[in-house]
């Protein structure tokens, strides 16, 4: 017989076994060999009281021997020989388009302008130490997107536009731990993406698929508003009548490329602010309540939002036991960003905070058509380069200092390799971002009692939260609004935010493409 059960436990009871057994056994009065096993099948935590627990969703089997479910990769056809699809931009939407392509029977070819995971750590190395920025290998450019080197987290909110569950599940047979079917806020590591990374390309490969690095697309064919292929840097061509554009959130000479051919783009609003990075510790001691969060809770993360006026301002991309990483783009550019290796083991937290954007925002920008928003944002990464020094160091205040307006007389160590150097912030922020923030980190205060505090610095800018831009398509067809053939897809066009919601909207592209070719 095999029983369901919602409990509350706690850690020490999720975390032993031994515990959990003795627990259940003694909740539903059975004899301990009849319990034959638990399947934990959700998990969250619950720490806004003092206690923490677990939440967890646990089957029994009683009397009944547990058969575990392999988790088996589909059966992929050969596609060598089929019709082929361009795929623009290796990330999640693009590489979970290529495997949808494979398993619907047609050829993906993949162009991506970057390295492949193993080569871009050099390049990563480059801006980290040497301040040298790469504009086609780095932290948003190269297999696997941005999220390869940041987190991979995998939890949405975006569950209604497609296979969650599919996208969980492919991501285990390519090698992530199955735990990630079962926490409520599931994450990988970016120490073991780039395996699992790697293995996708393996099987695209074996099974007939295409993949070009250091390839980068320069322009679109065009026929009679029909996409004919692409061309790639070096004259190289490429031909197909249906092309995904999967390039992501910091493409920007592929925006500049749209708007120059008179290719429909639309601005989109988007949020800018800060990263701002604590003691794991004290962060611990604020969500959890307690001095030392033991061994059997996480490093605690937090999410918060706040209305400041008319804005919101809240928390981004939430890193605990993490490192702050330098995203830039293109020399003379200072990005922000945070990543977490699978055991969050460091000893500082991260997180974007933000304000929250609104289209006139972008009027000193408007000769720029719907490229406003992109060059608003691009200005504030140019004026923290300035600040900054020149290089990647990034510009930086204590969190009571950034409040009072004062310059930090000293600077913590952080987790920002290439450096920090103490800077009045309000010099790099837009005015009205910069009060915005000030009275979000006030407000947060009243919600996180410590989280206001000189230990905290700030670090600017934190700009690509998302894209800057929405290519428009057909609601239907999923194709774009006057370029047939063309699917505009995932997060740079506007359409997802993470790796399982790009991932979905690129297998929701594949499945199309698939249907309009029968």
């Amino acid at each position: 017989m095999q029983k369901e059960l919602q409990i509350r436990v706690l850690p020490e009871v999720a975390g032993e076994s031994h515990l959990l057994e003795e627990y259940l056994i003694d909740k539903e009065g059975l004899a301990s060999e009849d319990l034959r096993h638990i399947e934990i099948l959700r998990s969250s935590i619950d720490a806004r009281a003092k206690q923490a627990y677990y939440n967890l969703k646990v089957r029994l089997y009683i009397n009944e021997e547990f058969e575990p479910d392999e988790i088996t990769l589909p059966d992929y056809p050969n596609v060598s020989n089929a019709e082929e699809v361009i795929i623009i931009g290796a990330g999640p939407a693009g590489l979970f388009a290529a495997l949808e392509l494979l398993e619907n029977g047609l050829k993906p070819v993949i162009i991506e302008r970057g390295k492949n995971a193993k080569d871009r750590i050099q390049d990563l190395k480059g801006i980290n130490v040497k301040h040298i920025v790469n504009e086609d290998s780095n932290y948003c450019f190269g297999e696997g997107g941005a999220g390869t080197y940041s987190d991979g987290k995998l939890y949405t909110r975006s569950k209604k536009r497609g296979d969650v569950q599919k996208v969980l599940e492919l991501l285990v047979g390519f090698g992530a731990v199955k735990n990630i079917l079962v926490d409520s806020h599931p994450h990988i590591g970016t120490n073991k993406l780039p395996k699992i990374i790697a293995n996708m390309r393996k099987c695209i490969l074996h099974n007939g698929g295409e993949i070009h690095f250091n390839t980068r697309v320069t322009d679109l064919i065009i026929d009679s508003s029909s996409i004919k292929g692409v061309e790639a840097q070096h004259g190289t061509k490429f031909y197909a009548k249906s092309v995904i554009l999967a390039t992501g959130h910091s493409a920007r000479d592929i925006f500049e490329l749209l708007h120059r051919k008179g290719i429909e783009i639309e601005l989109k609003p988007l949020a800018i602010g800060v990263r701002v990075e604590h003691p794991q510790s004290l962060i611990d001691t604020i969500q959890y309540s307690c001095v030392s969060r033991g061994e059997y809770l996480p490093p605690a993360d937090y999410s918060i939002v706040k209305q400041v006026g008319d804005r919101g301002v809240y928390s981004f991309c939430m890193c605990p036991g993490g490192v702050i990483a330098p995203c830039a783009t293109a020399p003379g550019e200072i990005v922000t960003n945070g990543w977490s290796s699978s055991r969050r083991a460091r000893s500082t937290a991260n997180s974007g905070i933000v304000v929250e954007l609104k289209p006139k925002d972008f009027k000193p920008f408007e000769k720029y058509g719907p490229l406003a928003a992109m060059e608003f944002q691009r200005s504030i990464e140019q004026k923290a380069w300035v600040e900054g020094g020149k290089t990647q160091t990034a510009p930086a205040q204590r969190m009571r200092d950034f409040i009072k307006g004062n310059v930090s007389k000293d600077l913590p160590n952080t987790s920002y390799a290439p450096g920090i150097t103490s800077v009045e912030l309000g010099s790099v922020l837009p005015d009205f971002i910069h009060k915005n923030l000030k009275e979000g980190f006030l407000q947060f205060e009243k919600s996180m009692r410590g989280y206001l505090t000189n230990d905290a610095v700030v670090h600017a800018p934190e700009t690509r939260t998302s894209s800057p831009v929405k290519i428009p398509r057909n609601y239907e067809t999923l194709q774009h609004v006057q370029i047939s053939g063309l699917y505009p897809c995932g997060e740079g066009a506007g359409y997802a935010g993470g790796i399982v919601s790009a991932a979905m909207d690129g297998m929701k592209c594949a499945k199309q493409i698939k249907i309009s070719t029968i």
